[in-house]
C-alpha cells in the first residue's frame, strides 16, 4: 500500500499483524530490547514490528540488519547514507527508506480514518487557513475524515523537516492544501528558520501524496536530492 505514494528510489515494507515473538529477522538487536525491556505487550509489538518493516526495507537496499534507536526527539537513528521514516497505528505498521544521494529526506504517517477526537483537537491541529475546504471536502466526501488527513500531513510532514533542521515544528506551524482528486498535498512552513537540504537547495515546504484504504489514511513525503 505505501509503496504506491513513493517514487522508485524509496524502498518499504508494511505489515497488518504483529511479528513480535517470531525468530530471525524480526528478533530484536540488545540496543532495542533495552528500549522496551519494561513495555506493555502492545507497546513491544509495534515496536518489533514496524523494526521488522524498517529491517526488510533496508535489505532491499543491500543495508544488512542493524538496530534502529530513537535519537533526538525519537526521531530514529538510520545507518549512514540512509534517510527514513517509521509510522505505526492499529492494524498497520511502515517504514520506507532510501539512500541519502537519492532522497534527502522521507516523511510517513499512517491513521485510521477516522475524526479527530471531540474536545479541541481539531483546533490545535488545523489553521483558519484550511477550514473552508475542509469543510467542503467533508460535505462532497464524507468518507474521508479530511481533519485527521491534516494531522496526518502534519504528521508526515514533521518528519521530513525534523531530520533536516534538528527543529521543533507545532501543528500550527505549517499550513495544509489538499488535492482530493489527484490524492496529492502540499505543506507550506510558516517558521522564520531557512529549511536546507543536505546539498544546499532550499525548500519553502513540502509535496505528499495520501491516500484511504482498508479504514486507514496513509500520508508520505519523499524530498528528492537534486530538489
Amino acid at each position: 500500500m505505501i509503496g504506491t505514494l513513493l517514487p522508485s528510489p524509496v524502498e518499504s515494507s508494511e505489515a497488518f499483524d504483529d511479528l513480535a515473538g517470531q525468530a530471525g529477522a524480526f528478533a530484536l538487536f540488545p540496543e532495542e530490547e533495552a528500549l522496551i525491556a519494561r513495555a506493555v505487550a502492545k507497546r513491544r509489538n509495534e515496536f518489533t514490528t514496524v523494526r521488522a518493516c524498517a529491517r526488510t526495507a533496508l535489505g532491499r537496499l543491500g543495508i544488512a540488519p542493524g538496530p534502529i534507536v530513537p535519537g533526538q526527539r525519537g526521531a530514529p537513528q538510520w545507518p549512514s547514507g540512509v534517510v527514513g521514516s517509521m509510522t505505526h497505528c492499529a492494524g498497520y505498521r511502515a517504514a520506507a527508506v532510501a539512500r541519502s544521494t537519492d532522497v534527502t529526506a522521507i516523511g510517513l504517517d499512517a491513521e485510521p480514518n477516522a475524526p479527530l477526537p471531540e474536545g479541541g483537537v481539531r483546533d490545535l491541529v488545523t489553521r483558519p487557513e484550511e477550514h473552508d475546504w475542509l469543510a467542503r471536502l467533508q460535505a462532497e466526501r464524507p468518507e474521508v475524515s479530511w481533519d485527521r488527513l491534516v494531522f496526518s500531513a502534519k504528521e508526515s510532514v514533521y518528519k521530513a523537516w525534523f531530520p533536516l533542521t534538528r527543529l521543533w515544528l507545532d501543528f500550527q506551524d505549517a499550513v495544509i492544501e489538499v488535492d482530493a482528486e489527484r490524492r496529492t498535498f502540499s505543506a507550506r512552513i510558516l517558521t522564520p528558520e531557512p529549511l536546507r537540504t543536505a546539498t544546499g537547495g532550499r525548500l519553502s515546504g513540502f509535496e505528499g501524496r495520501w491516500m484511504v484504504a482498508d479504514g486507514l489514511i496513509v500520508t508520505a513525503i519523499a524530498v528528492p536530492a537534486a530538489g
